[in-house]
């Protein structure tokens, strides 16, 4: 409950803070390439339930729907702006609506995609379902993209197992400092 709560307050307080960057944002995503600024793809959330997850369109809007890293040729896909917006992460910026609404928190495993059986199938043994998924994470911060499907999935179950305010708070702090070193971003 203490979780959620802070989750609400922060999520409330840093999308009053950076409105004016995210309205600025999504117009640049709508003046650089044809299409929509959001991007909302289907997740797995706690108990394997479906949201949809608003992100702010980095990829054109022909791109399958499916992990960039299981693309042959990702970069072929990426809008004007679209590689920045990823490196930077500011792309993730609209899942703030789904911390407020509570399919998300800012701490736990990434939401898998909907097609991400093999991911979501060893979540699902390992009890990592039964988390709340988050805007980063344990295998956020030890890889990212750069992990392969079980290795992530044991850093799931170790954030799991380990879970705590202060252990939240270092997750955060390391992902401050990925994000501002690009570590771990393949596109």
């Amino acid at each position: 409950m203490l979780k959620r709560t802070g989750d609400v307050l922060m999520s409330g307080v840093l999308c009053a803070a950076i409105f004016l960057p995210i309205m600025i944002i999504g117009l640049l995503v709508r003046l650089t390439s044809p299409g929509p600024a959001l991007y909302w793809s289907d997740r797995v959330g706690k108990g394997n339930r479906i949201f949809r997850m608003p992100k702010f369109r980095s990829m054109r809007t022909d791109t399958p729907p499916m992990a960039t890293h299981l693309m042959t040729d990702p970069d072929r896909f990426l809008t004007p702006i679209g590689r920045f917006l990823r490196k930077t992460s500011l792309d993730e910026l609209p899942q703030l609506w789904c911390i407020l609404k509570g399919e998300m928190s800012f701490v736990g495993p990434r939401p898998a995609l909907f097609n991400q059986e093999d991911l979501i199938a060893l979540r699902t043994k390992h009890g990592v379902d039964s988390l709340v998924p988050g805007l980063t994470g344990w295998a956020q911060v030890n890889g990212r993209d750069e992990l392969p499907i079980p290795q992530k999935v044991a850093l799931d179950e170790e954030y799991l197992h380990r879970r705590s305010f202060r252990f939240d708070l270092a997750i955060v702090w390391l992902t401050i400092v990925n994000v501002l070193s690009r570590k771990g971003i393949t596109h």
